[in-house]
């Protein structure tokens, strides 16, 4: 074991590991650990040195300075922001006028020679503050300390030190300090000197051991832009992001279950000048079309960050890059996950919009909550103070300088920034939601107008009109009782599916792939199939749809994996019933294009849809793509909890061809496991139950479909009068249920309901759980209380 001379000002980093904290900090003590313990498990770290904190409180020591501090500290009021500014400035002066002590120097230089030996070129170094309080797993001190990329010579290195040293008295970092209750005196800083990777030349970012939103725990988050990380930290772009399922990487699987393509506007490089020193420049256009790393990339990154997680035993937040000259990927920083893996307890908050509004403007959402108030539009930072509590703070980008005014806003609006900068992670940890990455919300919305920040509604953040009626519930799923039923759930949006899947439950009994193909996608299968030869304003759309895609053929199918994967890796290992595309004519006729392949039906719900359209020579081939995607999920992707169902199948004709069909697509049913389950929803499938079931593995019942069908209602008719006699507890209805779940009971094989009926109706579920049916698959919105309801009737006849 390496003994550490605490007598030293300064330390290479192979000589540092975790229980140096006090000395180095935490950011520099976790590159020690990770070029220690972790070089022989491929994780490649950069080499550097650090100063120590000892060198840190022995340059305060001299004429005086740390007593000179804590008397200029004393009494600030830190949410005062013109008292602030004058106090920080004033002190990190004070910290760059004092020379470094002779011996500090001398350490340093000794350092940097040894570091650059023998490389022929200049050394390029990665000057970056630790904080000896710092990436503790209960606070973040996001980029509260500078940094400097690109520092050539010893002389700028020295210059830099200092600089570090100034910076534990920035703004946000004074004010940080006060709020999370740390005495200015206890933390100190060290200076890691670190050789650089050449970003510049390749792409780089930060990675997340999970998802930043939900806290669900098995994904590994990615973003990426092209050029130096600092644009992605400081939340300069809209990068890349990538989401990769950690349980699949060990069997060789390539589980990408979500992709984002950013608009990666500008990347950050080394200058020209011989001095060092960084330049911003804007990416050429086609670049911003594609993303900036390989899949292949972000499956070995997201192995790599499995490594690092599994040595610190805890979710960590890491940043990255990419050598443009070596091609290999390095580790930059490392540190412990501060906000949604601190989350205890079996109680959330959900938020949700009881009204609507015009749409401001949208972005990526940060948190799960919503916020309002009037919209305060901040330009520089020198307007921060007009930010009065309950204001929406609304700019173009923040950074950490912002923290005060940050923390008294009701939401924050940015034009720029992904879901990994530092502003989203204050926004997190503030518990302020916070919608980034708008691109224009500085000139969409008009200073002082009422505004309600919406990031309840998935990964896209909406800015809307008004103040809108919000209803706040809290759910406890603590102590819920055995159920002599499965609980499963109905899911739609598979940008929510992190967060529903930590509701009690037994799986998904409905994942609609109608909410993918109309939010993901928006593009109808026809046009991207005929896809060069359609007319200009589509072929324009489409092209515009598939960006960083291969093909738009390519783009259809892997979105629509994406979407399938993302709720299977949510749940998994438990089984996911994902039923086929219902589309009808109406609802396809508003994808692009659509209107050149549908044709106007008068009653659609009876039309042209379900299994009809498989079936249909016509729209044999989108199918096809359909089918695709989900063996991408099953095979590639590795996710073999995925299950099928067909929708609306009218006769035990198309029950049989809609079987071979599948088959004919690569889903054959019993092969690698698959379980083919039909939507019992016409009143001939519960007649014919016996009969259907030699074709299948189990129903799930439709009640939507089945009681307008048994009572000969249109429920999208909108007559009042047809809409109150629409009763899923109709004695026919109950009949029809009834023989189908006898008849699945008698054949040993799956039965369950995905209709709304059990969501709206506790009593409905509580007379389908004392039928002995196998599941009610409800929308999590209903779990708990339906849950609970059940438990006072869980005695089956």
């Amino acid at each position: 074991m390496d003994i550490l001379d605490h007598d030293a000002y300064v330390l290479p980093f192979e000589q540092l590991r975790m229980r140096d904290i006090a000395s180095v900090g935490g950011k520099n003590a976790s590159l020690g650990e990770m070029i220690s313990q972790l070089a022989e498990a491929g994780v490649r770290v950069p080499g550097g040195f650090a100063t120590t904190a000892r060198a840190y409180r022995d340059f305060l020591r001299q004429k005086g300075l740390s007593a000179q501090i804590a008397r200029r500290l004393d009494n600030l009021d830190v949410d005062h922001v013109m008292a602030l500014a004058a106090a920080g400035n004033e002190i990190r002066q004070w910290i760059l006028d004092t020379p470094l002590q002779p011996a500090l120097v001398e350490q340093i230089q000794r350092h940097f020679e040894r570091l650059q030996n023998p490389a022929p070129a200049p050394l390029s170094c990665a000057v970056r503050s630790s904080a000896t309080a710092e990436d503790l797993p209960d606070a973040s001190f996001a980029g509260q300390q500078e940094t400097w990329l690109n520092v050539v010579g010893i002389g700028a290195v020295l210059e830099r030190v200092k600089g570090v040293f100034a910076s534990l008295y920035n703004d946000r970092a004074i004010a940080y300090r006060v709020h999370q209750g740390f005495a200015h005196a206890d933390i100190a800083l060290s200076a890691g000197v670190q050789r650089m990777a050449r970003s510049d030349l390749a792409a780089s970012g930060v990675m997340f051991t999970l998802d930043t939103e939900s806290g669900f725990r098995d994904v590994v988050f990615i973003t990426s832009n092209y050029g130096l990380g600092e644009t992605v930290v400081q939340g300069a772009v809209n990068p890349d992001e990538f989401y990769v399922f950690k349980p699949a990487l060990a069997n060789g699987h390539m589980p990408i279950i979500r992709r984002a393509l950013g608009s990666k506007l500008i990347k950050m490089q080394f200058s020209g000048a011989s001095a060092g020193g960084v330049e911003t420049i804007e990416v050429a256009p086609q670049a911003r079309a594609q993303y900036s790393i390989a899949d292949e990339e972000a499956i070995a990154l997201a192995r790599l960050a499995v490594k690092i997680e599994r040595h610190y035993d805890r979710p960590m937040d890491i940043e990255w890059a990419k050598d443009g000259r070596d091609g290999q990927l390095y580790i930059l920083q490392a540190r412990p996950e501060t906000v949604k893996s601190q989350r205890a307890g079996r109680v959330e908050q959900r938020f949700r919009l009881k009204t609507s509004a015009p749409v401001l403007a949208t972005g990526r959402a940060i948190g799960q909550k919503i916020g309002g108030g009037p919209a305060r539009i901040v330009r520089n930072a020198a307007q921060m103070a007009r930010v009065m509590p309950g204001d929406v703070l609304v700019a173009d980008m923040t950074d950490p300088n912002w923290e005060p005014v940050m923390k008294r806003a009701a939401a924050i609006v940015t034009n720029r920034g992904g879901r990994t900068c530092h502003a989203a992670i204050i926004a997190r940890e503030l518990g302020v939601p916070a919608v980034v990455g708008c691109g224009n919300a500085t000139e969409a919305l008009n200073d002082g107008a009422l505004v309600t920040v919406s990031c309840a509604e998935g990964d896209e953040g909406r800015i809307y009109s008004g103040a809108l009626e919000t209803e706040v519930s809290e759910v406890r799923h603590d102590n819920l009782p055995d159920l002599p039923v499965k609980i499963m759930m109905n899911i739609g949006n598979p940008q929510l599916a992190f967060e529903f899947c930590q509701l009690p439950n037994a799986g998904v009994g409905l994942a609609r792939l109608e909410f993918i193909i109309n939010h993901a996608i928006g593009v109808h299968p026809k046009a991207v199939l005929e896809y060069p030869n359609l007319k200009p304003d589509v072929k324009e759309a489409v092209e515009r749809a598939a960006r960083g895609y291969a093909s738009p053929r390519a783009f259809y199918i892997e979105k629509l994996a994406e979407g399938v994967a993302a709720i299977a890796a949510a749940f998994y290992p438990k089984p996911v019933i994902v039923r086929l595309s219902d589309f009808k004519s109406n609802e396809y006729r508003k994808l692009i294009g659509g209107v050149d392949y549908e044709p106007e039906e008068e009653n659609p719900m009876l039309g042209f849809r379900g299994a009809a359209r498989y079936l249909s020579e016509d729209f044999a081939p989108a199918f096809e793509m359909e089918c695709a995607a989900i063996k991408r999920v099953r095979e590639m992707m590795g996710f073999a909890n995925v299950e099928l169902m067909a929708p609306f199948v009218r006769t035990l004709k198309q029950a049989e061809r809609v079987v071979e069909q599948l088959a004919r697509f690569g889903l054959r049913r019993g092969e690698q496991g698959l379980r083919l389950i039909m939507m019992c929803e016409v009143p001939s499938n519960a007649i014919l139950a016996a009969e259907f079931l030699c074709y299948f593995d189990g129903f799930s019942i439709g009640s939507n479909d089945l009681t307008q069908l048994t009572l000969g209602l249109d429920r999208d008719s909108g007559m009042p009068l047809l809409a109150q006699d629409f009763d899923e507890r109709d004695p026919a209805v109950r009949f029809m249920l009834q023989r189908a779940i006898d008849e699945c009971l008698r054949q040993n094989k799956y039965i369950g309901i995905c209709g709304q009926g059990p969501s709206d109706h506790p009593d409905f579920a509580a007379w389908l759980m004392q039928t002995g049916i196998t599941s009610i698959s409800l929308n999590p919105d209903t779990v708990i209380e339906t849950w609970r309801k059940l438990a006072a009737h869980s005695t089956p006849v």
